[in-house]
């Protein structure tokens, strides 16, 4: 063997020990004393991830399994003869991944370090996972979870990844995983809540919302604005920051499909988010100075029916402009995604941004039909706003809204 080989040899058996030790610090603290104690400490993690690191150095699957077999057998054996009523395999389990990170230290000795610290923090995590799991999580953040989980981790590789359909512009991957960021947005703003607490109320309830379906947060929020008009000015706070989540999740959705297009909406975007935030800014510090009392239920993470829903309107509005598109060139694209927008601004948008992905249309026209179901959207957020709140609730959010969208023409005439 090498001088080089064997310095390297030795620097992988100090990983190894040091992830046994690591974990065998930890343990040791919780091993208990006496009969009840569990049965193995910071010696036998130290040297079971020795004894891991050595075996791979043989480089024999046979040597490794052995080895793997002779841990996982002492494993059971110290279950076997724990006389708690309960003793758990956290140890036991942890012990046999011990000796399975000193091996994985002699090809990759970084990441059998990392993992290694990784599964001390879970491990001396413990209480705070168990309060969590039993105090702070709900039954329904749990089924959320599972949702997004399945959503994102089995349904997402089984679509397929290949334009299908006429015009060849709908690639059911895209849309699968357009409904997985829509998922994942909406459940971030919501843990954002749930972690702020009640005190910023309807401001970030309408923040939140607007993940989901802005036109329906401001709906939501002019109609409690007029069934309760002492919670008028946080309602329309809560609006105005309804916008700027329709503006971070356009841009989110528009690099995922095609960041050419996010390039050439990239300022006229930013201006559209600016002149949002500053309105939901200006609204939410008037309110917090107020002191207003605001109590209301946090509702789930995200809606998956709203989430699907988006992804048949999504389907919808790209064969649409194609079809349009392949009719009229880019004034039917253009046409066809300010009417879409009326209903929905995203998927709107996605359509566009998936014609300039599959080569159907370039970049700047699909930036003019983007801003245009931005500009016909912002038509049906206030017309909601006026039907389901009070005319005072309308002109309110009407200033912010309406510069939002001037300023997103503005800096595409500009640029």
């Amino acid at each position: 063997m090498s001088q080089t080989a064997a310095l390297g040899g030795d620097w992988t058996l100090a990983v190894s020990l040091g992830i046994g030790l690591l974990m065998g610090i930890e343990r040791e603290r919780t091993k208990g004393q006496g009969a009840e104690r569990r049965p193995a400490g910071v010696r036998t993690f130290a040297l079971v991830g020795l004894l891991g690191g050595l075996c791979a150095l043989f480089d024999e699957s046979v040597v490794l399994g052995v080895g793997a077999g002779f841990v996982g057998l002492a494993a059971i054996a110290g279950y076997l003869r724990s006389t708690r009523q309960d003793p758990g395999l956290t140890t036991e389990i942890a012990l046999l991944v011990a000796f399975l990170l000193g091996a994985l230290a002699h090809d990759d000795a970084a990441l059998a370090a990392g993992l290694g610290v990784v599964v001390t923090i879970l491990l001396a995590s413990r209480t705070r996972l168990h309060a969590f799991a039993d105090k702070v999580l709900s039954e329904r953040e749990l089924h959320d979870g599972l949702i997004f989980a399945a959503a994102a981790l089995v349904v997402l590789p089984l679509v397929p990844d290949r334009p299908v359909g006429p015009y060849s512009v709908l690639n059911p991957f895209t849309v699968w995983r357009l409904v997985v960021i829509v998922m994942a947005i909406s459940a971030f703003g919501y843990v954002a809540r749930r972690v702020l607490g009640p005190r910023f109320g309807l401001p970030v309830a309408g923040l939140a919302g607007g993940f989901v379906s802005a036109v329906a947060t401001i709906g939501a929020l002019a109609g409690r604005a007029k069934r309760e008009p002492g919670v008028a000015a946080p309602a329309a706070a809560g609006a105005m920051l309804a916008n700027v989540a329709t503006i971070v999740l356009m841009a989110a959705l528009l690099g995922a499909t095609s960041p050419e297009t996010l390039r050439e909406l990239a300022i006229p975007l930013a201006g559209a988010g600016v002149a949002a935030g500053v309105a939901g800014a200006f609204a939410t510090v008037r309110v917090w100075r107020a002191k207003v009392d605001q109590h209301d239920e946090l509702g789930r993470a995200f809606d998956l029916r709203t989430a699907v829903g988006f992804a048949v309107t999504l389907t919808a509005v790209l064969l649409g402009s194609a079809a349009l598109t392949d009719l009229l060139g880019s004034g039917g694209l253009v046409l066809g995604t300010a009417a879409a927008g009326f209903a929905d601004t995203h998927s709107a948008a996605i359509s566009a941004a998936a014609l300039v992905a599959a080569g159907k249309v370039d970049a700047h026209q699909a930036s003019l039909a983007v801003l245009a179901a931005l500009s016909t959207n912002t038509i049906t957020k206030l017309v909601v706003a006026r039907v389901a709140g009070t005319r005072r609730f309308a002109w309110t959010i009407t200033p912010g809204m309406v510069a939002m969208v001037a300023l997103a023409w503005l800096a595409s005439l500009v640029t």
